[in-house]
Parts: C-alpha cells; sequence; structure tokens
C-alpha cells in the first residue's frame, strides 16, 4: 500500500533559503498512525495534523537531498522547459529510491520513490513489501497526468489550486492508496476516464 503521495519543491525557490523545499501538495493513505500509537494517542486533532506535517516535511527533504546529490553526480544543467515538452521533461527526470528507517519518520520502514522533474518533486512513500516496479509506473503515470494535463511546467503554475483535479487524478490511478496492476484494455479506459474529466 502507498502511505502518502506528495508533489514539492527540489530547487531553490526565491522565497526558501538554500537546502529549503515547500511542499505544495500532499495526500495520506491508509490509517492515521498518531491514533494508533500509545505514544501520540492523546494528541488533539491539531497536535496530530502538525505531526502529520511534520512527517511529511521530512520526507521532502530527505528527497531533496537525493535529487541534489543524483543531480551533482550526473553533472547535467536544467534547462527550462516550456510547456509542451512534457514527454522531454519526463523522460529526462532524475528518478530514486530511499529507504526511511523505521521511526525516522513513520513507526514503520518504507521505502520512497521519487521522480526529479525540473524544479517539482513527485514522491510516493510505499510500504516496505510493495513492488517497486509497479509503484514506479504508478508514479510515473501519475506525473505525466500532472505534467499535461495540469500543465505544470509552466513558470505561473498554481499547483495549489490544482489540489481538487490531482485529488482525481489520484482516485483513479491509486485507489485508496492501492497499486493497480494494469492490462493494456483497463489502462485505456482510464486514460480515457481521466482525459474526459480534465476536458471538463
Amino acid at each position: 500500500m502507498v502511505r502518502c503521495f506528495l508533489i514539492h519543491t527540489v530547487c531553490p525557490v526565491s522565497v526558501l533559503s538554500a537546502g529549503e523545499c515547500r511542499v505544495l501538495y500532499s495526500r495520506l493513505f491508509g490509517p492515521d498512525e498518531a491514533l494508533l500509537s500509545e505514544r501520540y494517542r492523546g494528541l488533539s486533532p491539531e497536535e496530530r495534523r502538525l505531526l502529520q506535517k511534520e512527517k511529511i516535511s521530512v520526507v521532502a527533504r530527505q528527497v531533496l537531498s537525493a535529487v541534489s546529490l543524483s543531480r551533482e553526480a550526473s553533472g547535467r544543467q536544467l534547462v527550462d522547459a516550456v510547456p509542451g515538452e512534457e514527454a522531454l521533461v519526463l523522460q529526462d527526470a532524475d528518478s530514486g529510491v530511499v529507504r526511511l528507517r523505521a521511526g525516522d519518520p513513520f513507526s514503520e520502514e518504507m521505502s520512497v520513490l521519487w521522480l526529479g522533474v525540473q524544479s517539482l518533486g513527485f514522491t510516493l512513500v510505499c510500504e516496505p513489501h510493495e513492488n517497486l516496479l509497479l509503484a514506479e509506473g504508478v508514479l510515473r503515470n501519475l506525473t505525466r497526468h500532472c505534467l499535461e494535463n495540469l500543465h505544470m511546467l509552466g513558470q505561473n503554475s498554481e499547483v495549489l489550486l490544482k489540489s481538487s483535479r490531482i485529488d482525481v487524478l489520484l482516485s483513479c490511478l491509486l485507489p485508496h492508496g492501492q497499486l493497480l496492476f494494469l492490462n493494456h484494455r483497463f489502462a485505456q479506459s482510464l486514460e480515457k476516464e481521466v482525459a474526459a474529466y480534465m476536458a471538463k
């Protein structure tokens, strides 16, 4: 099962200092760990929300670090892309996997798959027994739809204003955090469903 999906910054933004990142969108799946843990059971709803927000921020910072290392090691320079070049940008995207130890920040060990596309990071946090190849395919598919249908490459892209459309994408491609094995026919029907919604 996928625990969460994030979209966050991976390059410095003018209002952030170096090494900081901003979470632009997050969606959690599964039960709230704070309700299941003896340690956090007495927290108020606001304190639980802040705890979840901090866990997501920790994941985003870990991915930022991994993306920075990957880009530094490859030596490639980022070239600004314009809308219409989504397929090319996605093909050249940096990608990787990070393993999070139990307790840092989740109570169990987790696998984090990420794609660094220009200044955006797309991240899936999965339970360690999940099929990582399937998770990577789902992440690439989600990223492709976000880039193509929501036009996230442009300078004036407002990811925060498109959260309801991202929610629809997630409900189609990652229902309740479950990774789906898709045959060709089912994948085509999902593509049509997503295209019909995005055309509205």
